[in-house]
């Protein structure tokens, strides 16, 4: 039976010394293209926008829905892979993923020629995995509690090779947060910053970054109500299992913080922002006919989150992590009504 290669023992994850995250950059440079920053054009905000955009605020958008693969995990895949050994990288990786850090390390794998699986939710969305399989990995779908095991305890009995873990790797990490000195060389003065919550690869990646170079900058995670784990333990002082509803909302809600992230995490960041997926469905729509930009839920929940008011006023820039969305859940968004899980 394959077996994958013994990993790591599930380790707290430090709050990254800014010299990895500038690693990471020079390192991804010939590889991850920068993604480029909008300012949220003026228009009539969504209804139940509380705090449109006015001379007090300003939002810009972070477009890493325009990577190669649609998504902000090409960076922490392309870190991890690049740094490891030949012979490692020989014997093939395989991550555990709703679809785009599958997609991140499948991206990578076909680069440099070594074999890549995928463990992936039953859930997943069909045009994300589409995409894996066209990238050559193999698929292994297991359900959702199956699946999120495989995160949590950073192993599968049912694969080879060396995994990328898609949130708590170090090297993942420092990968995302090349993120953070994009934001800052585009815009300086920042006042504050929206990271859709997954894992908390990308929040604690971005936040290491910015509490470096501009401690004062506001740094919040989002989340979306039928599944907010975070903001369940920044309440309680410590990580708690929730009760998770899926949603249309696959990129981030999760029914647990997973304890190696939590450390870093409520030291970095000023709070979650919990949003509707009313208000979600109204920034995806939002973004596509005013911006011509196409978000799936986790990245339009950064603009919700804005939106809101709980971010504060001032430049406010959202991270709009992804855009790979089946046409089955955007169509009916676009109509103006609420996508229904298949």
């Amino acid at each position: 039976m394959p077996h994958a290669e013994p990993q790591r023992t599930s380790t707290p994850v430090p709050v990254l010394p800014l010299a990895a995250v500038q690693a990471a950059r020079e390192r991804l440079a010939p590889v991850v293209p920068r993604s480029p920053m909008l300012r949220l054009p003026p228009g009539d905000a969504p209804a139940r926008a509380e705090a449109p955009p006015g001379d007090d605020l300003e939002i810009f958008l972070k477009l890493e829905n325009l990577q190669p693969i649609g998504s902000f995990k090409l960076r922490g895949a392309g870190n991890a892979m690049l740094q490891l050994p030949a012979a490692r990288l020989s014997r093939g990786v395989w991550t555990a993923s709703a679809g785009n850090m599958a997609q991140g390390v499948a991206w990578m794998a076909r680069r440099l020629g070594v074999p890549c699986t995928a463990v992936v939710p039953d859930s997943a969305p069909a045009a994300k995995l589409r995409a894996v399989e066209d990238m050559g990995a193999r698929l292994l779908r297991l359900s959702y509690a199956e699946w999120w095991r495989c995160i949590e305890e950073h192993e599968c009995d049912s694969v080879d090779g060396t995994l990328v873990h898609p949130v708590s790797d170090p090297e993942v990490v420092a990968g995302n947060g090349t993120i953070g000195l994009e934001i800052l060389d585009d815009l300086a003065d920042v006042d504050a910053i929206v990271i859709p919550w997954g894992g908390g690869g990308l929040s604690v990646g971005i936040a290491s970054a910015i509490r470096a170079l501009r401690p004062q900058t506001r740094i919040y995670a989002c989340e979306v109500q039928t599944a907010a784990p975070l903001a369940a333990a920044l309440a309680a002082g410590a990580p708690r299992t929730i009760e998770r509803t899926p949603s249309f909302v696959d990129g981030i809600g999760s029914a647990s913080v997973l304890p190696e992230l939590w450390p870093a995490a409520c030291r970095l960041l000023d709070g979650s922002i919990v949003v509707s997926l009313a208000a979600v469905c109204d920034a995806i729509r939002m973004l596509a006919e005013r911006c011509r930009i196409i978000a799936e839920g986790a990245g339009a929940a950064a603009v919700a989150a804005a939106l809101s008011g709980d971010a504060g006023r001032g430049r406010i820039v959202c991270i709009v992590s992804g855009g790979n969305i089946d046409r089955a859940v955007l169509s009916p968004i676009l109509r103006g009504e609420m996508p229904l899980l298949p």
